[in-house]
């Protein structure tokens, strides 16, 4: 049964909410329920939409289009503006809304919406940043190029920012003159469903965003409709490949963020207390489940010292929503595939410093894995290798620098990476031969902020090589269109005029 307290939620379509249709295959809307991390209870039950839902939404997107397309860039800016005011003015019950249906701590959710923001902010920018060039390349001969919007665009968003995330691709996207249809991860749709009347409120016309719950069927279908013109994806690694696949074998405009296995780097210069307060708030914040989260610490020779500040402060932290508490994992599957990680490891004969796995059994309700750091001596251990998604982190002592660069190196994902030295010399050298797109030194989330662009290498990213926001977002959301004019006939002409 759904009560007022677990509500069954709607898909957002032309400007309004509305049911999700029957599949062809049953006679009425199948739901999964939606449960919040810290207590495992149901908070609400999101629909199983069918194709016949994408296809409205999508209906819905591609009759917005020609209008909002055909507005100034400066008025569809001014738009995200009144919506930059509303996403302040609700910004706490935004962050209360991740904390319930995620389970990050009040003020990791709180600066989650503040980093959304920030794309907001850059596509207000928009109409000072994509001007088009201009140049007279020959004698009465000019050329130029102007930036011209796809139409209908679909983004396929994560659970683990449920505002941060979706915030990358729909504001720049909208702003450049596309319409969008935004499928939010069944296991937080809480959050986007708010931020869609925001839109609203601000101004946004019906049909420009649209909402559609669902899973792995709605991103099938949005993907093969012939009207989507591009689809952005964040997720695993192997899914966003398989997505890139698809939408490449329909010749289909794509961009799939996936996995990361993020290696720091501590030299024996290192400042032992930023290092390890900044080791720790990588691999715990926001309960290691984030793809900038730092998994691996590679020392430089054995750094007893470092190491047991990691351990002292890692101890320190306790289970909550308050800020510098640790909050719960997303669900079961998550807390079985993190422990079967730290039970591997140990088994193989790695030192299980910091054991989070007690926290599982003193938390009778909800999704809970404490802090845990694994000293390794094997270096195959599966760990060290594969993405955990968890507050878990691996140390491993090498012999030298050399070392550390064919570890980070070898690893086939290149999100990020990140040297802790005193030395400027000592980072130039890992900075010039890491394998990463976005690195660090001393900040293991180095997360590039606007108007800098967000975006790995290698197994972390499929599809159109752009990144998702930045100067990248706004390639990836649009085309060139180059113009070459001649008004007077010219004198002296040669075969080039």
């Amino acid at each position: 049964m759904f009560t007022q307290d677990q509500p069954r939620l709607r898909n957002w379509i032309n400007g309004e909410f509305v049911d999700a249709a029957s599949n062809a295959q049953t006679a009425d809307v199948e739901y999964l329920p939606v449960t919040s991390p810290y207590n495992a209870k149901v908070i609400g039950y999101v629909p199983l939409s069918s194709t016949a839902d994408v296809d409205r939404a999508v209906a819905a997107a591609n009759a917005a289009f020609p209008a909002w397309s055909a507005r100034t860039i400066k008025d569809r800016a001014a738009v995200m503006l009144r919506f930059h005011a509303l996403l302040s003015k609700h910004a706490d019950q935004l962050a209360d809304m991740v904390v319930l249906e995620h389970g990050k701590n009040k003020a990791e959710a709180l600066a989650s919406v503040l980093k959304g923001q920030e794309t907001v902010e850059y596509a207000l920018s928009l109409p000072q940043v994509v001007q088009g060039k201009m140049l007279e390349v020959s004698r009465g001969i000019t050329c130029c190029d102007t930036r011209v919007p796809l139409g209908v665009v679909a983004s396929v968003v994560p659970f683990n920012f449920p505002v941060m995330v979706p915030m990358w691709t729909l504001p720049i996207a909208i702003t450049m003159g596309n319409t969008m249809v935004l499928k939010p991860s069944e296991k937080v749709p809480f959050t986007m469903s708010k931020i869609v009347e925001l839109l609203k409120e601000a101004g946004l016309p019906d049909g420009v965003v649209n909402l559609v719950n669902g899973t792995a069927s709605v991103v099938h279908h949005l993907i093969d409709h012939p009207e989507v013109k591009a689809v952005t994806f964040v997720g695993t690694s192997h899914v966003a490949e398989l997505v890139s696949q698809r939408c490449h074998q329909l010749n289909k405009r794509v961009l799939a963020l996936g996995g990361a296995k993020n290696h720091m780097v501590s030299a024996p210069d290192c400042n032992i207390e930023m290092t390890s307060t900044d080791v720790v708030n990588s691999y715990s914040g926001c309960s290691g489940q984030r793809c900038m989260a730092a998994t691996v610490l590679l020392t430089i020779g054995h750094q007893q010292e470092l190491i047991d500040k990691i351990v002292s402060k890692s101890e320190s932290l306790r289970p909550g929503s308050k800020a510098g508490e640790v909050g719960p994992v997303i669900d079961q599957a998550s807390v079985d595939k993190i422990t079967r990680y730290i039970n591997e490891a140990e088994a193989s004969g790695a030192r299980i410093l910091v054991d989070g796995r007690p926290w599982t059994q003193s938390h009778q309700e909800g999704y809970w894995v404490g802090p845990t750091v694994i000293l390794h001596t094997n270096k195959q251990d599966a760990a060290l290798h594969e993405e955990i998604f968890g507050p878990v982190l691996s140390i491993l002592a090498v012999e030298s620098a050399d070392e550390a660069l064919r570890i980070e190196n070898a690893n086939p994902y290149g999100n990020a990476a990140c040297i802790y030295t005193s030395s400027g010399a000592t980072a130039d050298h890992f900075i010039k031969r890491f394998s990463a797109g976005m690195c660090g030194v001393n900040i293991g989330v180095a997360v590039p902020r606007e108007p800098f662009s967000f975006g790995g290498w290698n197994k972390s990213r499929f599809g159109n090589h752009c990144d998702i926001t930045g100067d990248g977002g706004v390639e990836f959301f649009s085309l060139r269109r180059k113009v070459t004019t001649k008004w007077v006939p010219q004198e002296n002409a040669s075969w080039m005029s």
